[in-house]
């Protein structure tokens, strides 16, 4: 082999261990990173279309969570290359149609992955190239089937508990506890744990709303050994000059000092220390959801339990088991942080004896 060839199959190695770990740790490493990737990387960011840029550029005027807007920029970019590159000033109904009966005939996505396509298409058009166009409100939307939510009974939940260890186990303790969502556990800062009034303030949660749920009684003393240990972590990398975590909006312009402050780090920061694509600046982010999600689904292998277990039926499940407790469902309502008690309705499926509390023909 010549030694460019080496070379070019050296590259690609280099290339795929990059990309492999900025999925699996949701950031752009740059600890160790070789020369010819950074090269790679500028030479991208050379050719990025402006219609992109402008499209994260109104993203973030608006505020948007950073998942919004890898989302928006992911599906437009699919609907151009999907139609050769083509610039969507230059397309129009039959091109949007085209590429949406395309995700659900050829594709077979689901119904809320072509919706989420179309609201991304709308974003484009009305936000970033100014068009109104009347026919994309009449674009159909599909359909959403309506899903009754998988639900562990208490025994499941302690096996699966019971299969789990260290930071990986508290996490799902605390995630079945207090009825977060993954994101909203793992975005948790040490000012919003109330260990005296045995609550937890749950920040910027879905809708940009906070609320206030419940801290079980039996995780507080394994919390505190734990922010212990991540006292420990932070104070490491305060002597290294570092320690400095994301604020949202302006504080870290308007607190300059507030960034490396305990009461601001995450409770479950991560192992390594990451480059946040948007300012450009290393810091310690909290875990990664995969790794939580590779977690549970091991414990549920081990534990046997034949249902598709992930992070958010824990959430489901701390739902239906205080319903099932008697608990009024305007609390679990506010608990969840629900808008509409409809949505938390859905819980009360499993609250009647067997199916809707019918004796089957056969048992008599």
């Amino acid at each position: 082999m010549s030694p460019i060839s080496a070379s070019i199959v050296k590259y690609h190695k280099l290339l795929s261990i990059y990309h492999y770990l900025s999925r699996l740790f949701g950031w752009t490493l740059i600890l160790g990173q070789p020369k010819i990737l950074r090269m790679e990387a500028q030479a991208v960011s050379q050719e990025t279309p402006k219609l992109l840029d402008r499209l994260r550029a109104e993203i973030r005027v608006r505020h948007y969570s950073i998942r919004t807007e890898e989302t928006y920029v992911d599906w437009t970019r699919r609907f151009i290359l999907y139609h050769n590159k083509k610039h969507p000033k230059d397309m129009g109904a039959k091109q949007v149609q085209d590429f949406l009966s395309h995700l659900a005939v050829e594709r077979n996505v689901s119904a809320s992955t072509q919706n989420q396509a179309k609201s991304a298409l709308l974003f484009l058009y009305r936000k970033v190239l100014g068009i109104e166009l009347p026919w994309l409100d009449e674009v159909i939307a599909a359909k959403s089937a309506k899903r009754l939510p998988v639900v562990l009974t208490p025994t499941e939940i302690r096996r699966l508990l019971n299969a789990t260890s260290g930071t990986m186990g508290l996490v799902a303790s605390l995630l079945y506890g207090t009825g977060m969502r993954l994101l909203e556990g793992l975005r948790l800062r040490v000012k919003d744990v109330e260990f005296e009034r045995r609550e937890i303030i749950v920040r910027e949660g879905k809708g940009n709303k906070d609320r206030v749920t419940v801290l079980p009684e039996n995780l507080i003393l394994p919390l505190k050994a734990h922010l212990e240990k991540v006292k420990a972590l932070h104070e490491r990398d305060l002597a290294a000059g570092l320690g400095e975590v994301y604020l949202p909006d302006a504080l870290a312009r308007k607190y300059p000092k507030a960034a490396r402050t305990w009461d601001w780090q995450f409770v479950f920061p991560s192992v390594v220390r990451s480059v946040d694509p948007r300012s450009g600046v290393e810091r310690r982010h909290h875990l990664h959801e995969a790794s939580v999600q590779r977690a549970v689904r091991e414990a549920a292998k081990l534990a046997e339990i034949a249902k598709p277990v992930t992070p958010h039926i824990l959430r489901h499940s701390f739902a239906t088991h205080l319903l099932q407790a008697g608990y009024d469902i305007h609390t679990v309502q506010e608990l969840l942080g629900h808008s509409d008690v409809s949505t938390t309705m859905i819980y009360t499926h499993v609250l009647d004896k067997g199916g809707k509390g019918v004796v089957s023909p056969l048992d008599r």
